[in-house]
């Protein structure tokens, strides 16, 4: 047989940011030299895709030379730093998702691997025209251009607070000259030398062992855990301050971070500016800029939501997960992760510190601490002059509200005390919209959500009913769509917007608002918030968890939990935990400053052991009790889960592929398979669910058994199969 005249072609594996099962071999043209990390353009199926060029010979027996696709080109974009590809490879392997998958969300601004396209900002003109009219607002506009960079017109309208009308005005007169500039986004360096508060002596304690651990350089675990107002965010300043003196970036995780207003006044407040943000509401013209920024090495500091653990940093001198314990920060879509372990993982992949912090954290990280895995830091204590707020249990079976009303006497003897004295007070109530169920009261029909097995709830304010797990809406009816008689629909049961209605009938001179994710959307909506309690325009806020998380108001000196008992039902074995943490966190926001706080918990069942807890303020001993019962029973954190989630739209489908997975199950001594069962949300946006739970003790590897379990069935294209590790909902 002939050789070949010509050697053979180079080639290289490139992962795609697409669910398939590993890399793909390219060819190198003639000229071209990708280096691993390179993102570069290639063929699939006839289009032409971005990935990234991957560690790693390729095999040339996987694919004959002739059927070799060459890649198109580089592009123009910092190749994807080692330590984010080894992240991809140990997300994947840890949570069981296609490589491709986790790369998908390290590359969530695609348009930033193109070449930067130009825009135009706007500066001063100098001196300005002498025939132009000025209004105040055209002064402002001035002003503000003379002294600070060149913007775009939205951005110097927002910064001016005037209409961007006015800034075409100005520039067609004269006073505003136009540049074109490459779309890029700069952010000032934070001034680690600037002085901070003055820390407490316990405090500055905690605050020295995290700046050893930042110069180390090395990876570590810290779990920061102190009381609501001790000021764990001042601690952990200082070792965001010694990680930018190192000349080393910062990776701050909040929950919500789009509704964080205050913690981003504070860092700017500490640090002279505000650091990169990165959360799902930013523009996508933003996150490309901000992408490329870190891709670059030009963020110092970035804080975010759980999606910027993905981001693409040459290296990371700090991460801090606030609020450790937060249900947000696990993603139960597309690839299913909690991203306070992903974090740990990050971390231990750069080789960097990393500090958890929260006055309420979970069971697996103080479990960790008490092991010695982690390093515990303790601050007992609320900082400056605020005390820890008295807490009161309300037994509803002995002060019970009116008829349909849900504030007991007592809580309203204390929201009119409060009021009178000029404080600020908060009704917490974890129910969005006016009530969660709407209910004929001829025929007993139940509104239902067409595409799940869920109630919908109404939304008086909006005029609708809503399913709160799809979305799906619809006009509130006049009639029952069942039996078509009128005026027979009741609402029942209480949401925040009936205890709106409420407080407004027995405190009619209150100056009341509701927050919820429904009506505080985004960070200018949250700033704005922040600004009418400040002020004092507002002085009864009645909100769902969305109040619980990091605000702090001097004046709100009374907190009442229209129902405490709510979190505990439905069997959930984190349900105990979550409540504990969630009351705790929201009894932390009265009495923050120096006036007496106080907390009052309405409730059916004034002995459990959750409530106990909260009103004796015995958090350890509540931890100790749920640490017993998790370990005698095997749960985590001293046993492992993992659950698979079968879905399609074909009931009869996800039956079958069911029972496959059942009947294939691993049996073997430490493994239990529970299921296949209904979830109590069957059908889910149109697709019909089944759950199986495997549990494990400790010393077995969940990835190898359901590696090996889910290799013995092959679904139907049509059905889909999950896969969650550590499982946190159960719906």
């Amino acid at each position: 047989m002939a050789r070949s005249l010509f050697p053979p072609a180079r080639r290289v594996k490139v992962l795609l940011p697409l669910p398939l099962a590993g890399s793909y071999d390219y060819g190198v043209p003639p000229g071209m030299d990708p280096l691993p990390g390179s993102f570069v353009e290639v063929p699939l199926g006839g289009r032409a895709v971005a990935g990234v060029v991957w560690d790693g010979e390729p095999d040339p027996g996987d694919v004959p030379e002739s059927k070799l696709k060459d890649i198109a080109g580089i592009l123009p974009a910092p190749p994807l730093p080692d330590a984010s590809r080894r992240f991809v490879e140990r997300v994947a392997a840890y949570t069981l998702a296609a490589p491709g998958s986790v790369l998908r969300m390290a590359m969530s601004a695609p348009k930033a691997l193109e070449p930067a396209s130009l825009r135009t900002v706007y500066t001063a003109a100098d001196p300005p025209p002498e025939d132009i009219r000025w209004t105040a607002a055209r002064r402002r506009v001035m002003d503000f251009a003379a002294q600070g960079p060149a913007l775009p017109a939205a951005d110097l309208a927002r910064e001016a607070g005037v209409t961007p009308g006015v800034i075409r005005g100005m520039a067609d007169a004269g006073a505003l000259l136009p540049l074109r500039l490459p779309d890029t986004e700069s952010f000032d360096d934070p001034d680690w030398e600037r002085p901070g508060p003055e820390l407490s002596d316990s405090q500055h304690a905690a605050a020295t062992e995290l700046c050893e651990a930042v110069r180390a350089r090395e990876f570590s675990v810290t779990l920061l855990d102190g009381v609501t107002g001790s000021g764990k965010t001042e601690v952990y300043f200082e070792a965001v301050a010694a990680a930018l003196a190192a000349g080393r970036p910062v990776l701050v995780l909040l929950p919500e971070i789009a509704l964080s207003a205050q913690w981003l006044e504070r860092f700017e407040d500490r640090f002279g500016t505000r650091p990169a943000e990165w959360h799902s509401d930013l523009p996508p013209g933003t996150r490309r800029r901000t992408w490329k920024a870190v891709a670059e090495g030009r963020v110092k500091v970035m804080v975010g939501a759980r999606s910027a653990l993905h981001l693409p940093f040459p290296e990371l001198g700090l991460i801090v997960v606030d609020e450790e314990h937060d249900g947000s920060f696990k993603q139960e879509e597309g690839v299913i992760y909690h991203a306070r372990d992903m974090a740990v993982l990050r971390a231990q992949v750069c080789d960097c510190p990393i500090v958890l912090a929260s006055a309420t954290p979970s069971l697996e990280t103080v479990t960790n601490a008490d092991a010695g895995r982690y390093r515990r830091l303790r601050l007992t204590e609320r900082h400056g002059v605020a005390k820890l707020p008295s807490i009161d249990v309300i037994d509803l079976r002995k002060t019970p509200p009116p008829r349909q009303r849900w504030i007991s006497p007592p809580l309203q003897d204390a929201l009119e005390e409060t009021l009178a004295r000029g404080e600020q007070a908060l009704l917490f109530l974890n129910r969005r919209g006016y009530a969660p169920l709407t209910l004929c009261r001829t025929c007993g029909h139940r509104i239902e959500c067409p595409t799940c097995d869920a109630w919908l709830v109404e939304h008086r304010f909006g005029r609708r009913l809503e399913c709160h797990h799809c979305g799906f809406a619809m006009k509130t009816p006049d009639h029952c769509p069942e039996c078509q008689d009128t005026d027979s629909l009741v609402a029942c049961g209480p949401g925040v917007e009936r205890l709106h209605e409420e407080a407004l009938a027995i405190l009619p001179d209150a100056r009341i608002e509701v927050v919820t994710s429904d009506t505080l959307q985004g960070p200018l909506a949250a700033a704005a918030f922040v600004d009418r309690m400040a002020s004092g325009e507002v002085n009864l806020v009645i909100g769902t968890q969305i109040v619980a998380k990091g605000y702090h108001f001097p004046l709100l000196t009374l907190v009442g939990v229209i129902d405490a008992d709510l979190g505990l039902a439905g069997g959930d074995l984190r349900a105990a935990e979550r409540t504990f943490q969630l009351l705790s966190q929201v009894a932390g926001r009265a009495g923050r400053a120096g006036h007496a706080g106080r907390v009052m918990l309405q409730t059916a069942n004034p002995g459990a052991t959750v409530l106990q807890a909260i009103a004796t303020g015995d958090r350890d001993g509540f931890y100790a009790a749920e640490a017993s019962m998790r370990e005698e029973h095997g749960w985590p954190p001293y046993g492992r889960l993992a659950a698979l989630i079968v879905s399609g739209e074909d009931e009869g489908q996800v039956e079958r592929t069911a029972g496959d997975l059942a009947r294939a199950a691993p049996r073997a001594d430490g493994l239990r398979v529970l299921g296949p069962a209904a979830p109590p949300l069957a059908l889910l946006r149109g697709r019909y669910r089944r759950r199986l739970l495997l549990k494990t003790g400790r010393d077995i590897s969940l990835q190898r058994v359901l590696t090996d379990w889910l290799s013995r069935v092959k679904p139907p294209n049509a059905v889909r199969i999950q896969v969650d590790i550590d499982p946190y909902s159960f719906m």
